[in-house]
């Protein structure tokens, strides 16, 4: 346990972290995109995990307090590389290890500390837990999919502690870096939000858009799922479900249901981590939802649609441990790429 005690009289709490449901999309610029569109499903009465969420604001003080931000601008002063020269991709490369080996090396301000082992324990007694699992995500002011990363089944205060420093170290990995030099944006700082969400053990897990994605149509929307965890879907790895189901009726017209035979699921629900495992052979035929769930998802998705006022690409899960209809749950939601040809507009 680490110790606690350190006065904070002097942080912005408000700006520095916060619980999720008290976070909405007005905050996007304090929490980044994830942070507050979470935040804002939550506010719009739509079932999201617990957590809490670490703004922009951290992120500009930890560098500063630490001396970082100072050695970082030092480094980049002199950094050349062609960002477009697969040659000089090396070069990106031991700037990320530069970088991130810096920033992982210093220890947190001991009033940021206090206030993120504070909300981990708050989290903990809520959920009736002595340590709960939890996800670290990245959350940027702009959407930036696949350049940070995210660290799952992640328990106790200190590797919380360790995860939130390693999301913003890798905000200088190579391909960060990258299309920061591409777009020519500084090298040196590039804050971001941090979400600690409640791991959720999915029996299954996909992604639900407003619109089939390729497709002109204007009445259908598509579901895409998969056994387990929905890093299985992100990965390619696994074989996927997929309803494309009608916006007016809510029923499916049609459906892809392939043999599944691996899921990403926990290994061990307390010592954490996930693997991939074969599906067992009375489950690899059937679809991964059942009509019911096809349908409540549909529903879902649509009503957050609505209350974003564009379509949606929306993470969702079925939890293990709540019977349907509590059993669905929101893990985040972004608004779909719509091609201009679908509306009519090209």
């Amino acid at each position: 346990m680490i110790k606690r005690g350190v006065r904070r009289d002097m942080m912005e709490e408000n700006q520095v972290i916060r619980w999720v449901k008290d976070v909405r999309k007005t905050d996007l610029e304090l929490f980044g995109k994830k942070c507050a569109n979470l935040g804002e499903l939550y506010g719009g009465g739509f079932p999201v995990p617990f957590g809490f969420v670490i703004g922009l604001a951290a992120y500009e003080r930890f560098l500063k307090e630490t001396g970082a931000r100072d050695e970082l601008s030092t480094y980049f002063s002199t950094f050349k590389a062609d960002p477009n020269s697969p040659q000089d991709i090396s070069k990106f490369e031991e700037a990320e290890r530069f970088a991130r080996g810096l920033v992982e090396s210093k220890k947190m301000p001991a009033e940021l500390e206090e206030l993120v082992m504070k909300y981990y324990s708050d989290l903990c007694r809520s959920l009736n837990k002595e340590e709960v699992w939890v996800s670290v995500r990245s959350s940027g002011p702009i959407s930036r999919p696949g350049q940070y990363e995210t660290y799952l089944f992640v328990r106790g205060e200190a590797e919380v502690l360790k995860h939130i420093v390693k999301v913003w170290s890798s905000t200088f990995n190579t391909r960060s870096l990258v299309a920061r030099a591409r777009a020519g944006l500084p090298l040196d700082y590039d804050p971001v939000g941090v979400a600690v969400i409640e791991m959720v053990d999915a029996k299954s897990a996909g992604v639900a858009f407003s619109f089939e994605p390729g497709s002109f149509s204007l009445l259908t929307m598509a579901i895409e799922g998969c056994w387990g965890l929905g890093e299985g879907v992100v990965s390619g790895r696994v074989s996927v479900d997929r309803w494309f189901v009608d916006r007016r009726t809510l029923t499916p017209v049609r459906r892809q249901i392939p043999r599944k035979t691996e899921e990403f699921v926990i290994e061990d629900p307390e010592k954490g981590g996930a693997t991939f495992k074969l599906v067992p052979p009375e489950r690899q035929k059937i679809p991964c939802l059942t009509e019911q769930e096809v349908k409540a998802l549909a529903e879902l998705t649509l009503k957050v649609e609505k209350h974003f006022g564009q379509p949606q690409d929306v993470e969702w899960a079925i939890r293990k441990d709540l019977e349907p209809p509590e059993s669905l749950v929101l893990l985040q939601a972004r608004p779909q790429k719509i091609s201009k040809g679908k509306f009519g507009l090209m």
